[in-house]
């Protein structure tokens, strides 16, 4: 074998590429009615809520995966999480221009605000034409973080999450979860 293929099957093995039983199992998630798709690393779970708000009764909808207890000291995230709602018509759309920026201010405020957690950053992060906001919040007097990547599409707003630890807050299980997020239009 030429030197140059085995030192490439050497960082392959290293790297556990196409390894089997590897992180590298993350699968699929198509949601029909939320009109979505995204990769997670093992089935997430859903769930639906009522919240009473002043524009009425809102049904969130929120799937999530928990990392198992024994890997959490290892895991890149211990939570990942999307979540969406419809706000009613006319309270608030994507196109409301004015509006958008209070929205996402008063959202990020509100995400502070419940978890006691201190707003780290927080920047523009449209999505094929949509608003969105991305923001990061440390909590847990510092000891764990919260990423968030928020869009409005229409009347839906959706909410991907991942929480870690304070020393996995750069980790790229983040970005993939993330980045996965396609539109089913």
């Amino acid at each position: 074998m030429p030197m140059k293929t085995t030192a490439l099957v050497l960082v392959a093995l290293c790297l556990g590429l196409n390894a089997p039983g590897q992180a590298d199992k993350w699968e699929e998630l198509k949601s029909y009615d939320g009109r979505f798709r995204l990769m997670a690393p093992a089935p997430m779970q859903h769930k639906v809520d009522s919240l009473e708000t002043s524009l009425g009764i809102m049904a969130y909808h929120t799937f999530f995966y928990h990392t198992p207890k024994e890997t959490e000291k290892t895991a890149d995230n211990l939570l990942y999480m999307l979540s969406y709602c419809d706000y009613p018509e006319y309270s608030v759309h994507s196109d409301s221009a004015d509006l958008i920026p209070e929205f996402f201010e008063a959202t990020i405020e509100s995400a502070v605000g419940s978890v006691g957690g201190k707003l780290l950053y927080s920047s523009e992060q449209d999505y094929r034409g949509y608003p969105g906001r991305y923001w990061r919040i440390d909590y847990l007097n510092g000891q764990a973080v919260i990423k968030t990547k928020a869009l409005l599409v229409g009347a839906r707003y959706y909410a991907l999450q991942t929480i870690m630890l304070k020393n996995k807050g750069l980790n790229t299980s983040t970005n993939r979860f993330m980045d996965s997020f396609q539109l089913m239009e």
